[in-house]
């Protein structure tokens, strides 16, 4: 129970010696389930990085360097990749970001949940102290650095923390960089998809004249594009199967390609390895080697997959798939094109098709056949990543609402967004018409993940003060040595603004302004609900004067607030001065942890004595947590609020008391106790078998819900003949099912919302027309989605915020 806001869930015992057991008896199996990971994230979270070589020494030397006839630069731009691919997808992300999950999910807004947690900081306005006890809000342990700090780090860990939490400023600027992060991801699910079609597809300037070509290349890569969108509604489970195998083929491909180069072009190319070679370019080319920075920041695109698609994997599969197959066969591949390129000086031809002409010509064919599935593979990824993170951001209502089709009943992350995808598809065959041209989506990929890069770089050194507990010299030099390199990347990619990097910062800036603005506009329409909710005393104040008559049936009042009356329902009963038997305020809210666990999915409470009927229901979601069907949903909420009566019913001693603290239990989805479920098709006869066989120990007295044609589940509440529940308990359960029975209406806020007279222009503006646009074109919650519309009722309300 919630006692002076702290909430004690007694079944965490259990639950833990359940999950150890389950942890011991697949110890025996870990290694094949690993390694069966291993080899599925390769086609998952490695198409768009494992497809880099296709562009990125042809991206680097179009930058006017390349053109002497010596191997030293050829040799320092190898060195450049080299060192890159290491330090950042091996050292940085797949040995200290990975360890940074949020209870096994990654991605920017997994680091900004851990913060959230740790420290006050959190966007979310209807945040209980309850949601604190729930089994994946882990405060300690996080990552690899639970519990490692010395006291003065620790000391240095919450003075941060107490400044996070009083200054405002602080805390949206980490929501800002949350969202630039998020909005960058998106930007790169455009151009990602160009980038890499276009470049599988250039391999045709090779077998074809220039004038042909020109009129070859763009409508090919559009109708790949084309068919690559129109091909998600079927979900990644339908055509999974063939994603590891291509991308390891074209991973099994250009490592032999460069092996072979290497040998039979330039045996010695492995002296470039040597970071010596990187600064001897650095320092001839100067400026021109710093702008070339922008082509080799090509070779580590698709490194942040690995953290955002953590939580279809494990930390280890995901690390044992780079270090053996990937990392070695990117670094083979770009050592045989430079082994190649370092034989061959004839500018005009090897410089400018890159990756191609480096193919034995007999392979060529065969090689751009794959080069083009390998380029929809990592097309797919990051096209997948787009819909989860956009997932996410709208269950933390940072996004509009959106429809989000589940395409897979076994893995929760493969969904599809019908709206999100043709938008992709439209503004993708937007920059590859208007570009045409690999250097400058290049430009513009480029910019978009440095910048992703630069923003986990910020928030993971946070993590590991703040969650970690580490010592802080650690933090500094993590986000002192990654943010200098990242921010060379970043300072290059910008020189290349007209060039093309344009692209990626409009697009952010639109995506900003959408996000921030439904997330301003919801925090301002509940801090009204919260100033304008009615007390319970209002409530027993009005009845007796405009004579309140209660009705047959269950109201459902949907509301955002999780304590008091909210405004809707004081607005109804006032115009119309009746309401249900059994009265539920239902407020269905998203928590900051990845999944909530079905037995800890409702907080169940009284609003008012007993005797009022009437109750609260707190449903929780994780932001990767799946809404039910209306049918199920329904009927868990019903048992949910029958478990609270017959275990949790108490009485109120006063009104001033409760109007300090509302007193709530936690309720799971299913009680095999109170509550028999089952489908239409199931024979009764051997559901009253089982009522009868069970009358020996307790007489029963069963109350059975109406069937409904359409609805193809039904509840049976069993009531027990017991001394455990006393006379008043059975009443009100009786007197639950009789409403149950009688039907179930859902009243709902239809809410406008208009600012202030006197409020600032960007405020009108923000609020009458953006704000306001987006929610007329946004989707109804999910709950509202699945209400029968002869069931419903609309309650109209103007919000002057």
């Amino acid at each position: 129970f919630l006692k002076n806001g702290s909430l004690r869930v007694e079944t965490a015992h259990v639950m833990d010696l359940e999950g150890g057991t389950r942890q011991n008896s697949s110890k025996k199996d870990s290694w094949k389930t690993i390694l069966t990971l291993a080899y599925q994230s390769v086609g998952v979270v490695y198409g768009d990085l494992s497809i880099s070589p296709l562009y990125v020494f042809r991206s680097t030397f179009g930058e006017g360097i390349g053109h002497s006839n010596t191997n030293e630069e050829i040799f320092g731009v190898l060195s450049l990749v080299f060192w890159s691919v290491t330090l950042v997808p091996l050292v940085k992300y797949v040995f200290i970001v990975l360890k940074a999950d949020d209870n096994g999910e990654g991605g920017t807004f997994a680091l900004y949940s851990l913060l959230c947690r740790h420290a006050k900081v959190n966007s979310l306005p209807n945040c209980q102290l309850a949601d604190e006890e729930l089994s994946e809000y882990k405060k300690d342990g996080c990552g690899s650095g639970g519990g490692g700090g010395v006291s003065n780090d620790k000391g240095f860990a919450f003075r941060l923390k107490s400044t996070l939490e009083k200054r405002k400023v602080l805390q949206k600027f980490l929501l800002i960089l949350a969202l630039i992060g998020t909005c960058m991801v998106i930007g790169d699910g455009v151009l990602t998809p160009a980038l890499s079609v276009f470049s599988a597809i250039s391999g045709l300037e090779l077998s074809m004249s220039k004038e042909h070509h020109a009129y070859v290349e763009v409508p090919a890569a559009c109708i790949i594009l084309i068919g690559l969108f129109a091909l998600q509604h079927f979900g990644t489970h339908r055509v999974g199967f063939l994603f590891a195998p291509i991308v390891i083929a074209w991973l099994f491909c250009i490592s032999a390609i460069g092996i072979y180069n290497i040998f039979f072009w330039n045996p010695q190319i492995y002296h470039a390895l040597c970071p010596i070679y990187a600064l001897r370019f650095i320092r001839k080319t100067q400026t021109g080697g710093w702008m070339a920075l922008g082509g080799v920041l090509l070779s580590i695109t698709g490194s942040e997959a690995m953290f955002a698609d953590l939580g279809h994997f494990s930390q280890l599969s995901i690390q044992i798939a780079f270090t053996s197959v990937v990392y070695p066969s990117l670094i083979l591949a770009y050592m045989g094109q430079a082994a190649y390129l370092s034989r061959h000086h004839e500018v005009e031809h090897a410089y400018h098709f890159g990756f191609y002409v480096s193919v034995p010509e007999k392979l060529r064919w065969p090689v751009l056949v794959l080069a083009v599935f390998a380029a929809v593979v990592g097309s797919q990824a990051i096209i997948t990543g787009t819909f989860s993170i956009i997932k996410q951001c709208s269950a933390l209502n940072c996004f509009p609402r959106v429809k989000v089709i589940h395409t897979s009943s076994k893995i929760h992350g493969q969904i599809y967004i019908p709206e999100i995808n043709w938008l992709l598809m439209l503004l993708c065959l937007a920059v590859t018409i208007g570009f045409r041209n690999t250097q400058h989506l290049g430009h513009a990929s480029g910019l978009a993940v440095i910048t992703v890069m630069l923003v986990t770089t910020c928030l993971m050194s946070l993590v590991i003060v703040l969650c970690w507990h580490q010592n802080v010299l650690f933090a500094l030099a993590f986000v002192l040595f990654f943010g200098t390199l990242e921010s060379l990347f970043f300072s290059a990619s910008l020189t290349k603004f007209l060039q093309g990097a344009w692209v990626p910062i409009a697009l952010a800036f639109v995506f900003m302004t959408v996000m921030y603005v439904w997330h301003y506009g919801t925090l301002k329409k509940y801090e009204f609900d919260v100033q304008n909710k009615v007390s319970i005393n209002w409530l027993l104040g009005i009845g007796p004067s405009i004579g309140i008559v209660r009705v047959r049936g269950v109201g459902l009042i949907h509301t955002d607030l999780v304590s008091g009356i909210p405004v809707i329902f004081s607005h109804f009963v006032t115009n119309l001065p009746a309401f249900h038997q059994i009265l539920v305020f239902l407020c269905i809210k998203h928590v900051p942890v990845p999944h909530v666990r079905p037995e800890e999915r409702f907080l169940v409470g009284r609003v008012g004595p007993r005797n009022f009927r009437i109750y609260r229901c707190i449903v929780r979601y994780g932001y990767r947590d799946i809404h039910k069907d209306d049918i199920e949903f329904e009927n868990d909420l019903l048992c949910s609020i029958a478990e609270f009566i017959r275990t949790g019913s108490f009485g109120l001693c006063s009104n001033e008391e409760l109007e300090k603290t509302e007193k709530m239990t936690v309720v799971g989805t299913y009680s095999a106790q109170t509550i028999l479920r089952s489908d239409d098709n199931v024979d009764n006869n051997n559901v009253d078998n089982n009522v009868n066989s069970e009358e020996t120990s307790s007489e029963l007295k069963e109350i059975k819900s109406p069937q409904v044609i359409q609805q193809k589940k039904k509840v049976r509440f069993l009531v027990p003949e017991s001394p455990k529940i006393d006379s008043e308990a059975k009443e009100e359960l009786e007197e639950v099912m009789e409403a149950r029975e009688a039907g179930i209406a859902y009243i709902i806020g239809h809410s406008y919302m208009k600012a202030k007279p006197g409020s600032s222009t960007i405020k009108k503006i923000a609020i009458n027309f953006v704000y306001e646009f987006l929610r007329r074109n946004s989707r109804a919650p999910s709950f509202v989605l699945g209400v029968p519309h002869a069931s419903s009722l609309e309650v109209g309300m103007m919000y002057q915020v």
